[in-house]
């Protein structure tokens, strides 16, 4: 989330400057408060157009009750922790309710790990392909254990065995029945995953399929989150843009857009 900000405020300052955020060890020790001396002077730049008001001498200095002028206390870094990621949907910047943008499922997994996603989450509701972010880079003891701890996990998968998927991977040049395979294989774990738990647990891990053609991968975290993928034509889910979705206050915004297109597939699916 860094780094799309980071990536967004270097385009308004200089376009050279795109690609040129800190790596995730650079920024540990921005915002670690250790630094001798300031970061270089482009990424100052673009850090005091991220923050507007904040001088980079005020971003990596010590905290003070004194803010600089126009600056409002709610945009203001915390007194005890690290700054703040930047809100890009935040007064003034109607952005719907999307936090971040990436242009590969691959750049933000990178970015946002499953395990920062999931571990903690109590309401996680999944519909997509093959549900690769679930069942494949998060670990099945991990997953059980997160069921048995009280969260809920809802997994709507493309019918292994439908129409839809077929023509889907007809439109990904598949001729060996890959995504049915793989699809299969995902509800699979999860089913062992859900056998293994403890019978006042197994409800809490519900999975289901539909037959429908597919347009987008959506996970509901919490009621407040929502990644999205579109799927595009001849390109696989890994290689398509995803988007961070925040639930927005008043009850508009896009999350509640595909909260509900969730909601209805989930109504028009069949339990396995």
């Amino acid at each position: 989330m860094f780094r799309a900000a980071y990536e967004n405020a270097a385009r308004k300052v200089d376009r050279d400057l795109v690609g040129t955020a800190p790596s995730r060890a650079q920024l540990h020790r921005w915002i670690s408060g250790g630094l001798k001396r300031l970061p270089y002077t482009d990424h100052c730049r673009v850090l005091e157009t991220m923050f507007p008001g904040w001088t980079a001498d005020q971003l990596f200095g010590p905290w003070s009750d004194d803010l600089p002028p126009g600056v409002d206390r709610a945009v203001a870094p915390p007194r005890d922790g690290p700054l703040p990621l930047i809100a890009l949907d935040g007064p003034g910047l109607p952005l719907a309710g999307v936090a971040a943008v990436f242009t590969t499922r691959a750049e933000f997994t990178y970015a946002m790990p499953p395990q920062v996603m999931f571990d903690d989450a109590q309401d996680i509701r999944a519909a997509g392909l093959s549900l690769n972010l679930l069942c494949q880079q998060y670990p099945d003891q991990r997953l059980r254990r997160l069921v048995e701890s009280g969260t809920r996990l809802e997994c709507l998968f493309l019918d292994p065995d439908g129409d839809a998927i077929k023509a889907r991977e007809c439109e990904e040049g598949y001729t060996d029945h890959y995504l049915s395979t793989l699809t299969k294989l995902n509800i699979e774990v999860l089913a062992r995953v859900r056998d293994r738990l403890p019978a006042e647990a197994r409800d809490r891990l519900s999975l289901a399929v539909y037959d429908e053609t597919i347009r987008f991968g959506i996970v509901l975290i919490d009621g407040a989150t929502c990644v999205m993928q579109p799927y595009l034509p001849q390109a696989r889910g890994v290689d398509s843009p995803t988007f961070l979705l925040r639930r927005d206050a008043g009850g508009v915004g896009l999350y509640n857009t595909f909260e509900q297109i969730y909601r209805e597939l989930s109504e028009r699916s069949r339990p396995v």
